[in-house]
């Protein structure tokens, strides 16, 4: 099958999911009427028994629908939209939603309040106000496409978006962020690679969580977008029974750098309404973050950051390392847990 075709057969009620999987109907369809599902014949294929990685970054559970103190919009996005769509956050950046469909609708998305649904989709008039709005400020240089999945609009639409972003003469950097080589990796088509490669202020930014979601597929679709010349990064989430283990995590970081994909941010997870379930401790995340340095390449070792609530920005959090120091010195601890005193 092509993408269109495992996009079409995507399991998206919860009778399809009970046919394909043999799961109990009535929680997932409670959740499922809140937070959309989609689960295509790619990604459902990978999935091996209930509450593995790939299967929790997919299946509805009833944990979603039981963190009511959480917010929807906790990191602010709407209050800094000058425009539908666009958030205009920090000074020389914005982010500009072109899609609000995915190829897998993740349990765990920071936009479950947008993502697969209706109302207040993305159309071509907010995509038209959201291009207007970066012609007339000056001080975007750097635009984040994302969504939903940018590279699950046609060819076409993706060419001539970014057609319009690269004549301005202030934007210095697009950046497209997309899940689809891991999620639905043959979107990944020469047709599409050759749009790519047309853009020299291109940037590719991947979304890969967990190291089974590195299957042959996915892994040619990086070879085809490796060769469009746009630089190749990822950012993952810190996800709980997915990722929060330092070999896990060590084991993704090496996969993604063995596919000359850079690792750019660990995320902790936002607090967003439906995805409690998946947090974890900050004290969880700098010891994943503490497993990697030193045992990897510095290449391979992404910085782990939060993101302010109501739309303070993302902030790097780092393991301890200085332990003590006086005027002539700082006692530090390596990364094989000795300690080592550096002369000042």
């Amino acid at each position: 099958m092509n993408w269109k075709e495992m996009l079409d057969k995507s399991v998206v009620s919860a009778k399809e999911l009970a046919d394909v999987l043999g799961e109990k109907t009535d929680e997932i369809a409670r959740v499922a009427g809140v937070y959309p599902m989609r689960i295509n014949p790619y990604w459902l294929k990978l999935m091996k028994k209930p509450g593995d990685p790939l299967w929790r970054q997919a299946v509805p559970c009833a944990d979603e629908l039981s963190d009511s103190p959480l917010l929807e919009d906790p990191l602010c996005e709407e209050k800094d939209s000058p425009v539908f769509g666009l958030t205009h956050r920090y000074p020389d950046r914005v982010i500009f939603l072109v899609s609000n469909r995915c190829a897998l609708y993740c349990r765990h998305c920071m936009r479950k309040r947008k993502v697969g649904k209706h109302q207040g989709a993305v159309t071509d008039a907010t995509i038209e106000a959201g291009l207007a709005y970066i012609e007339q400020t000056p001080a975007v240089r750097d635009v984040i496409v994302t969504g939903g999945d940018p590279l699950l609009l046609e060819d076409a639409k993706i060419d001539a978006i970014l057609k319009r972003l690269s004549a301005i003469p202030h934007v210095e950097m697009i950046r497209i962020h997309t899940r689809v080589p891991s999620t639905l990796p043959m979107r990944i088509t020469e047709g599409l690679c050759a749009v790519l490669s047309q853009y020299e202020k291109l940037w590719i930014n991947t979304h890969f969580n967990h190291p089974a979601e590195f299957t042959p597929e996915a892994e040619k679709a990086l070879r085809l977008l490796n060769r469009t010349g746009a630089p190749l990064g990822c950012q993952t989430v810190l996800l709980k029974g997915v990722n929060d283990a330092p070999e896990t995590m060590a084991g993704l970081m090496r996969k993604l750098t063995k596919n000359r994909v850079r690792p750019y941010y660990i995320h902790h997870g936002d607090a967003v309404k439906g995805t409690g379930h998946f947090r974890t401790s900050i004290e969880t995340g700098l010891a994943v973050v503490n497993g990697l340095r030193g045992h990897l390449s510095g290449l391979a070792v992404p910085a782990y950051v939060i993101d302010l609530p109501g739309g303070g920005g993302k902030v790097p959090l780092l393991p301890e390392s200085i332990l003590a120091r006086d005027d002539k010195s700082l006692t530090v601890k390596g990364y094989d847990g000795k300690t080592y005193t550096y002369p000042l």
